[in-house]
């Protein structure tokens, strides 16, 4: 858990700069760091469903193509 709020400080912290330093807006950079953020994560975990979902099926056609002993 501390490593994932650490990479979630980090995260916002670079949210917050790009966006500050694009906009010269501590508003928008603020808005687009909490947001930003948000969004990827749950961005992040439709993509592992699908990954392992992926890996799954890859483990499957693996299994029915394998030689029988």
């Amino acid at each position: 858990m501390n490593k994932t709020l650490s990479f979630a400080a980090l995260h916002f912290t670079v949210a917050f700069s790009v966006a500050y330093l694009l906009s010269g807006s501590v508003i928008v950079g603020g808005a687009i760091a909490l947001v930003e953020p948000t969004i990827n994560s749950v961005a992040y975990h439709f993509h592992e469903k699908l990954w392992n979902r992926r890996g799954k099926a890859k483990a499957g056609a693996a299994a029915r193509f394998a030689p029988q002993m």
